[in-house]
């Protein structure tokens, strides 16, 4: 795991990760390109220890990430506020992880239509039912985007290390709208 200063944050529970990974939707894409990084927000499935993601096989992200394939993923969640009577004391409750890898474009179109339909059935689970199974190596070769005529990219980060950090809270800890002291 990448070393956090604030040890008391620090998570080291494997299990609670990993769920937290598997269940939570939208992840944060960070960048080293030129003079700013970019970020960028998008849909994931966390599979076998890898963040998979998809999008157009052109534009700014693909770009970027073909110079510059070492990237940090962030997943977070805000719990809300933690009261204290004294300002400057109150502090948020949250969990978050961040990884830290190179991203990878799959060339594989079989994984690349494993990643597909894992990403179908996290976001839309049983809706295509039958359907889904379409979804193969052949598909993925042949999808072009109706935007710009381009092939699908999905892309694979198996993180070089990962750090978790938390604030616990209880529901009676946290700040209510229309609460005062």
């Amino acid at each position: 795991m990448e070393q956090i200063h604030y040890k008391q944050r620090m998570c080291t529970d494997n299990e609670r990760i990993e769920k937290f990974l598997t269940e939570s939707r939208v992840g944060v894409l960070g960048i080293n390109v030129g003079e700013y990084p970019y970020a960028v927000p998008l849909n994931y499935v966390w599979k076998d220890g890898t963040v998979y993601f998809h999008g157009m096989g052109s534009g700014k992200r693909e770009t970027f990430l073909r110079e510059s394939p070492k990237v940090c993923f962030t997943v977070y969640q805000e719990y809300g506020v933690v009261k204290d009577d004294v300002p400057w004391h109150a502090d948020t409750s949250y969990f978050s992880v961040m990884l830290f890898g190179a991203a990878r474009k799959l060339t594989d179109a079989e994984e690349s239509a494993a990643v597909m339909k894992q990403l179908v059935e996290k976001f839309m689970p049983g809706f295509y039912g039958d359907k889904l199974a379409a979804i193969t190596n052949r598909f993925i070769e042949k999808y072009r985007s109706s935007i710009d005529g381009n092939p699908v990219a999905v892309y694979a980060i198996k993180p070089d290390s990962i750090s978790a950090k938390e604030n616990r809270s209880t529901p009676e800890e946290l700040f209510k709208r229309g609460e005062s002291l």
